[in-house]
């Protein structure tokens, strides 16, 4: 039975893959932050599941989920490391606060650092462990290629991202661990009901009010049409499991129209689209 570690369990992505690699043989270590909603994933989830407690910002806690693991895998290697914990902060960047800005990085480019670093060697890093080299999938995003507004520190975390999944992938040729990129567009989570409640008395008078509500109100209705949790799990387990996986896989409705068109268009070109589209241009 392979092994993998999925980091943020609880909903949305994470739950998916987690899910998915279950019902294909997996044994899963999914991570959350909560006592609680570890009980409700193993109920969930079932015996192949094993919870770890721990928050991807508490260094130790990390550090201490991986000699877990370490102890669990008795000398074997693990199949995979699939970095999926993250979190959006969704403001215009002149407004949003130097505090949520640094934790948005925290979280999901630092977190991601954390947790690599700590479980890596399972991975086959340790020439100690015995068992054939796994296989590190991190969770990009669309984002992480082609930024919205609004959404600015979240894409800058996510750009990040790919930079260190390119540098890592060619440092861990020495090793045999490979690193894959997996991206997804909207994906159907409980997510985008909390969207909605989303504070806004801040941008209130602000140029910023009416565009921000016209992209809110467009996440929320493409987010609700888009990729089921389990359909992107299914990308995941082809990024760990192909014989000559991509170095990126997106995983998102209409692939063509809402990734590969966008990215092939002039960056001017769709400054004005999505300027007209949410009123940010100035003639908007």
């Amino acid at each position: 039975m392979r092994t993998v570690v999925v980091t943020g369990v609880s909903t949305g992505i994470g739950r998916g893959a987690a899910a998915v690699l279950i019902r294909r043989g997996w044994r899963v270590f999914g991570s959350v932050r909560r006592d609680a909603d570890a009980r409700e994933a193993k109920s969930a989830l079932g015996e192949a599941f094993n919870p770890l407690v721990f928050d991807v910002e508490d260094g130790e806690a990390v550090v201490a989920a991986a000699d877990h693991v370490r102890e669990r895998l008795d000398g074997r290697t693990l199949a995979g490391l699939v970095n999926n914990a993250g979190a959006s902060f969704t403001d215009p960047l002149l407004v949003q606060s130097v505090a949520d800005f640094r934790r948005q990085i925290e979280i999901n480019l630092v977190g991601v650092f954390a947790v690599t670093r700590a479980f890596a060697p399972l991975l086959g890093a340790d020439p100690a462990l015995t068992g054939d080299k796994g296989r590190i999938v991190n969770i990009s995003s669309v984002g992480g290629r082609m930024a919205p507004p609004f959404l600015g520190a979240y894409s800058a975390a996510k750009h990040g991202l790919e930079g260190f999944s390119e540098s890592l992938r060619r440092e861990l040729q020495l090793v045999g661990v490979d690193v894959v990129i997996v991206a997804p567009g909207s994906v159907r989570t409980a997510i985008w009901d909390k969207a909605e409640a989303l504070p806004t008395e801040h941008l209130k008078g602000t140029i910023w009010e009416r565009p921000f509500r016209t992209f809110t109100e467009w996440m929320i209705r493409n987010g609700r049409q888009g990729l089921t949790p389990e359909e992107v799990g299914e990308v995941i387990l082809k990024a760990l499991t192909a014989a000559r996986p991509r170095v990126r896989y997106t995983a998102v409705k209409g692939e063509f129209t809402n990734s590969t068109l966008p990215s092939l268009l002039p960056r001017r070109w769709m400054d004005r689209a999505m300027g007209r589209k949410l009123g940010l241009s100035r003639s908007g």
